[in-house]
């Protein structure tokens, strides 16, 4: 949830700070002056329309994020599930060098891939549907008395902007969760191979541990969507408002990337430990295994800590950090390409 919660913050972030840039009152004025003279249908298409391009925009730009970023991805996934079926004890320290070497001598280098088309199947729809669940509760919570849309109070805005970023989410976590569960599955196979594809999995998971196994670890994952949104919003807030202040003047494309990757290293910091019992609970009886974790998640959590101390719950925290700032900064840049090429072929129309 870390990487979804900082990529929403940026572009949003990013966004307004090019609509100023790019003169927004203005074109903003011309459009409500235009606006009122067109018919109700005509709005509405273009409503439409853009709710569209916002949704490729978004899941594409996702996808093509993670697909960049997939080899770091999957050395946070091998780091993270070291020591569920292993001798803690007689573990290794953590190499990225090291097991990046393995991965290419005994898989070969198209494996830093593995999952990448399950985790594509994955994105596009989790990130379209949060791009669009955010705007959608962003416009019902200003509806409630108290947050309604008013520049001058501050206190509601980032209430506003929390809670919808919460609850789209949580929305588009749970809608797409089989999915990341089969990703994290796919990704953590090394030389035995036990699914052997997306529908494979599906199918297998669903028949060996029930429907209810295609969820295991949502739990977790909704657990951490407060305190990473908590944490994103804070830091990217307080340290793009300090640096707007004190340099004006600066590109608003590298204030955000800088703010944004800053606010992602934050969250990911703190809320690590949440990931991380969240992948081994998707392990959970993977492969047809016997399970390890049988107390719940806080039951998981408790095991890790005892058996593999403090640094267990942070097995993977070095690649996850190498991602985040050339993930947030693909991401970014997609989507406002993206935007804008839709932007030109909607006017040209």
């Amino acid at each position: 949830m870390q990487t979804e919660a900082r990529v929403g913050l940026v572009v949003e972030g990013g966004q307004i700070a090019l609509n100023s840039a790019h003169g927004g009152n203005g074109v903003d004025g011309g459009a409500r002056k235009f606006s009122q003279k067109q018919p109700k249908h005509e709005l509405q298409q273009q409503s439409q329309i853009g709710t569209i391009q916002q949704l490729l925009a978004g899941g594409i730009a996702g996808a093509f994020s993670k697909t960049c970023t997939a080899p770091l991805a999957r050395l946070t996934i091998l780091f993270q599930v070291q020591g569920m079926h292993s001798d803690v004890a007689t573990l290794r320290k953590p190499s990225i060098w090291r097991e990046a070497s393995r991965i290419v001598s005994e898989e070969g280098f198209r494996a830093f891939w593995k999952g990448n088309l399950v985790m594509i199947a994955h994105r596009l729809p989790y990130s379209s549907v949060n791009f669009y669940a955010y705007e959608r509760y962003k416009k019902l919570l200003q509806r409630i008395p108290g947050l309604e849309s008013d520049k001058g109070n501050v206190s509601a805005k980032l209430c506003v902007h929390f809670l919808g970023g919460g609850l789209a989410g949580i929305t588009a976590a749970s809608a797409t969760y089989p999915l990341d569960l089969v990703r994290t599955r796919l990704a953590a196979q090394t030389n035995v191979i036990y699914y052997r594809g997306i529908w494979h999995a599906l199918r297998i998971i669903s028949r060996e541990e029930g429907i209810l196994g295609l969820y295991k670890g949502l739990g977790a994952t909704l657990l951490g969507v407060g305190p990473s949104l908590a944490i994103s919003f804070s830091v990217y807030d307080t340290l793009r408002s300090s640096w707007q202040s004190q340099r004006p003047h600066d590109s608003p494309v590298l204030v955000s990337l800088a703010c944004g990757s800053v606010s992602g290293i934050a969250s990911s910091t703190v809320t690590f430990p949440l990931d991380l019992v969240r992948r081994r609970m998707q392990l959970e009886g993977a492969g047809g295994r016997a399970r390890i974790y049988t107390t719940g998640l806080f039951g998981t959590f408790g095991h890790i800590f005892r058996n593999e101390g403090v640094l267990g719950l942070y097995r993977g925290i070095l690649p996850e950090y190498y991602k985040v700032v050339p993930g947030v900064g693909i991401c970014f840049m997609v989507y406002e390409t993206l935007k804008m090429l839709f932007s030109d072929i909607s006017a040209s129309d």
